[in-house]
């Protein structure tokens, strides 16, 4: 683990480590009013550590943006504590939190945007689920936002990322992957627009440019990150020539000099393997093109991390579900220690139990 344990140097900030908390919809938000719970401070504060870096779940940036009932928001002062407990936690243990901003776009339902049709680049019937009350529905039908309605949500990305830096937030990341609005307009199975927003991708790529500028305008390149997904498959997502779209969009964002891109590997889509076996692609396909550092996430194990940072295609790796049953990931991995298999039926939504009450190895140890 000798390149994993090695310190690095992103954008504003220098880590001890490259062992990322990656961001994941855990659903443990109080409702109604989406309010960052106790639990979800708990959750994060026990896998901080010192120099290390972690993402928070994506945040929903207006109720329009929303797509899961008890998934994350910030559209509210009512929000606001819970979300400074998080960061207080966090910075206790003497790690670095960004917040990833997200809005989800036609992936929702109308029970979950106030009534209101979720909105797209363009109506392109798609299969995707939303969560509400009763549990994954089909999506609501969707409407294509009329150009004037695009500077308000790149508006309220602006304002999102204020919060978060009065917040105490050390920087934030703009989620544009997973089918969600950003790589909805990225991509052209999604976008068929015929104005300033679609058509050749130096159009796609437009609202994307849009949202970093107004990250960027609040939080300075050197404390915004990007998260994409090449060739992903969530959300129904789809590009007629992924190499060209995904190149562009790292050589656009090599230009911003922002801290990092952070790249998820086709062979995951949301929780799930799709292709066991499969060596990681994405990152290394993009590291011509994008000069700062990668952040790899998607069924990385120690070992395939090691490797990954070792041969120079990632700079760091983002880990999900071994994260959520080893709140002491890190100093697993270096020790070369075994690891609390994870609970899947505890990724959706539910209570403190296969969530934040993982122990610590000395735990298992003791116990």
């Amino acid at each position: 683990m000798d390149h994993l344990f090695t310190p690095i140097k992103l954008g504003a900030y220098t880590l001890s480590h490259r062992v990322v908390l990656a961001p994941m919809t855990r659903l443990r938000t109080i409702q109604p009013g989406d309010i960052p719970s106790p639990m979800m401070a708990d959750f994060y504060g026990q896998r901080a550590s010192e120099g290390g870096f972690v993402l928070i779940e994506g945040v929903s940036i207006s109720i329009v943006a929303r797509s899961y009932l008890g998934a994350a928001s910030w559209f509210d002062d009512s929000q606001t504590a819970g979300w400074k407990a998080i960061v207080r936690a966090v910075h206790a243990k003497g790690g670095r939190v960004f917040m990833q901003l997200i809005h989800g776009g036609r992936q929702s339902h109308v029970e979950m945007t106030g009534g209101v049709a979720p909105v797209a680049p363009s109506v392109v019937p798609f299969e995707g689920v939303a969560l509400t009350k009763d549990g994954f529905v089909p999506v609501s039908p969707h409407r294509a936002l009329d150009i004037s309605e695009i500077p308000g949500i790149v508006e309220e990305f602006r304002v999102a990322a204020k919060r978060a830096r009065d917040a105490g937030f050390d920087g934030v990341e703009l989620h544009g992957a997973n089918g969600y609005l950003v790589d909805q307009f990225i991509q052209d199975g999604s976008n068929k627009r015929t104005d300033a927003y679609g058509g050749p991708v130096e159009n796609r790529v437009r609202f994307l440019r849009e949202c970093v500028e107004a990250l960027i305008s609040v939080w300075g390149a050197d404390r915004v990150g990007v998260r994409i997904s090449p060739s992903g498959e969530w959300g129904d997502i789809s590009d007629s020539d992924p190499e060209a779209t995904f190149s562009h969009v790292a050589k656009v964002l090599n230009d911003y000099g922002i801290a990092y891109m952070h790249v998820i590997d086709p062979r995951i889509k949301g929780d799930e393997t799709l292709h066991e076996g499969h060596a990681p692609v994405a990152a290394k396909s993009l590291r011509a093109f994008f000069k700062h550092p990668i952040i790899a996430a998607g069924g990385f194990d120690g070992a395939s991390a090691e490797a990954l940072v070792a041969a120079g295609d990632a700079d760091l790796v983002a880990f999900g579900r071994h994260f959520t049953s080893n709140p002491d990931l890190p100093y697993r991995l270096k020790h070369r220690l075994p690891l609390t298999p994870y609970v899947r039926a505890a990724f959706w939504g539910g209570t403190e139990k296969h969530y934040s009450d993982f122990p610590t190895y000395d735990g298992v140890s003791a116990a």
